[in-house]
């Protein structure tokens, strides 16, 4: 099947074929969206037994390097999205020559990269933590000297949940942290004296259509996402503050998909940004049973230029994700009639590998 060309406003309807880059359980609950509004989906993924897989019309198991694999993909699908940020630009960029790519190539490669980011983040207004870029230990040691510690070292690029980074509280280990991050470029950030971290999901359509999800205030473990409560616990200025934030860059990069926004709060209310990410986001998955159209559901929508979905939550809820042996837990959540299980498939429990998360609320 040929992909039709599609115009930036034209609505892709239910029957058509969605590609996402990658397998995981993001691509996995975006392809079970899908399925409920009448499309298909043909994922694309280097990874055996893929949890998404599980659940799709179709996978092609490639590299995601693979030109003739690449246009193959292309050629099958009317509208191609992805669900983590590791994907090539090159090959996104090979593949929005072919068919519609969103959210965009070049808003995929701003977050790929932590100093894009902040740089870009910047130009619009909008503060971040003081940062400085590295690429050398002597550079390591310049920066931790000007920022102060306690301070946090992280490589640019392909870092996330807690990989490739660590907190600088002196100077004691900067050799040895730098010989581990083992990188030709790293990030410096300042501490933030925050009372919370909280997150806001963007959705945004070719139309210009945007909704967006309240702020949740999410709680770390181990530099991964441990719980996430909705609505943040914040004071009206700061709820607004936050959502302007996510409507600007939502707004400003053109937007075609969902941007989840990461804020540090200070205790001084100062709203900072530290990460965005242009795809559904793990303190978004409360949504899947407690608003009326759940973060899956929206990327699908958005993508294809249907009309959005409301976001606003039933009541107040919260979302545990299960970590590693948390996974062993299951029956107990089972047995609880006003939990929510979603479970990822994945056979493998690693120690830091997300399993499934249960949802709790007021309402659903």
């Amino acid at each position: 099947m040929a992909a039709r060309s599609t115009s930036s406003d034209s609505i892709i309807p239910p029957g058509s074929v969605i590609g996402i880059m990658g397998g995981g359980q993001l691509g996995r609950m975006m392809s079970m969206a899908a399925a409920r509004l009448g499309y298909h989906v043909h994922i694309f993924t280097p990874e055996p037994n893929a949890p998404a897989s599980e659940v799709s019309r179709r996978t092609t198991r490639s590299e995601y390097t693979v030109k003739q694999e690449l246009e193959a993909f292309a050629n099958a699908v009317h509208v191609i999205t992805f669900e983590f940020e590791n994907v090539p630009h090159e090959s996104l960029k090979l593949l929005e020559s072919l068919t519609p790519v969103y959210p965009s190539p070049e808003l995929l490669m701003i977050s790929q990269n932590r100093l894009r980011e902040k740089a870009y983040i910047g130009k619009q207004g909008i503060a971040t933590a003081p940062y400085k870029r590295v690429t050398s230990l002597e550079e390591l040691r310049a920066a931790t000297r000007e920022l102060g510690f306690p301070c946090i070292v992280k490589t640019a690029e392909m870092g996330y949940d807690g990989k490739g980074q660590a907190t600088v509280k002196d100077d004691s280990r900067l050799e040895a942290i730098w010989e581990t991050l083992a990188t030709a470029e790293a990030i410096v950030e300042g501490f933030v004296d925050f009372s919370m971290e909280i997150s806001v999901i963007a959705a945004r359509n070719a139309q210009g259509e945007i909704r967006l999800y309240p702020p949740v205030q999410n709680i770390h473990k181990n530099h991964i996402l441990h719980e996430t409560i909705v609505p943040a616990p914040v004071q009206p200025a700061v709820k607004e503050k936050a959502l302007e934030i996510a409507r600007t860059l939502a707004e400003r990069s053109g937007l075609v998909g969902l941007l989840a926004v990461e804020m540090f709060v200070a205790r001084d209310g100062e709203v900072l940004v530290n990460e965005i990410a242009p795809r559904p986001h793990n303190s978004g998955h409360w949504s899947m049973d407690f608003s009326p159209c759940g973060q899956f559901e929206q990327a699908i929508r958005a993508v294809c230029n249907l009309p959005l979905g409301d976001t606003a939550p039933y009541g107040s809820a919260r979302m545990l994700n299960l970590i590693g042996e948390d996974i062993l837990r299951w029956p107990d959540y089972v047995k609880d009639p006003a939990a929510r299980l979603h479970l990822y498939g994945k056979t493998d429990t690693r120690p830091g590998r997300k399993m499934g998360h249960v949802n709790w609320g007021d309402a659903g």
